[in-house]
């Protein structure tokens, strides 16, 4: 690719992120994203080495975009605020960017990308949450498991239209935080 075309790195794997979200995860391919930007298939290899590449890029583009989201929310709070502040930021990306969300649930080779700080991050913002309920290093980490399962369930169904009710899934939200909350400052001990 030659330099006058303006493709970096960082404005194909924006642009890929851009498609996925028209659409779909699923869909993106190299051909796609080239058609994308007017070039042809093999000038991407400039940038990226093939689709699993691009692919895992855009994983962690969007993963730190829902880090910057919810270290925003989170700064300067603790213990049940800092809990609804997580959860609402982590809702609303993904309500927001369901494909780009998508990305971030593809398998990495940890060897790959184990020292990314988008991933770093992650774990320091969960970690930081927790610590104001005061769990041990165990506990913590199967409460960060619980966490996750919930927001991700609950957020991927919504924006898939999974809860066909009456009731919107948004009324239900609250509650569900507010009762992870109780389930935190209750954690059963391992004895």
């Amino acid at each position: 690719m030659s330099p006058r075309s303006g493709l970096t790195t960082e404005r194909v794997v924006r642009g890929a992120a851009q498609l996925a979200d028209e659409i779909g995860f699923d869909k993106l391919t190299l051909s796609a994203v080239a058609r994308r930007f007017g070039v042809k298939d093999p000038s991407l290899y400039v940038h990226v080495r093939n689709l699993h590449d691009l692919r895992v890029r855009v994983a962690l583009l969007a993963s730190g975009e829902l880090n910057e989201r919810i270290g925003s929310a989170v700064a300067g709070r603790s213990g049940r605020d800092a809990l609804i502040a997580f959860a609402d930021a982590y809702r609303s990306y993904v309500l927001d960017h369901p494909e780009r969300y998508a990305a971030t649930q593809i398998r990495m080779d940890p060897a790959e990308v184990g020292d990314e700080p988008a991933l770093l991050r992650s774990i320091e913002l969960t970690t930081a949450v927790l610590r104001g309920y005061h769990l041990d290093d165990i506990a913590a980490l199967d409460a960060a498991r619980l966490l996750r399962s919930t927001f991700h369930g609950f957020a991927t169904l919504e924006a898939s239209g999974g809860f066909a009710h009456s009731r919107p899934a948004a009324d239900s939200w609250p509650h569900i935080v507010e009762a992870l909350h109780r389930t935190l400052s209750t954690w059963p001990s391992r004895d």
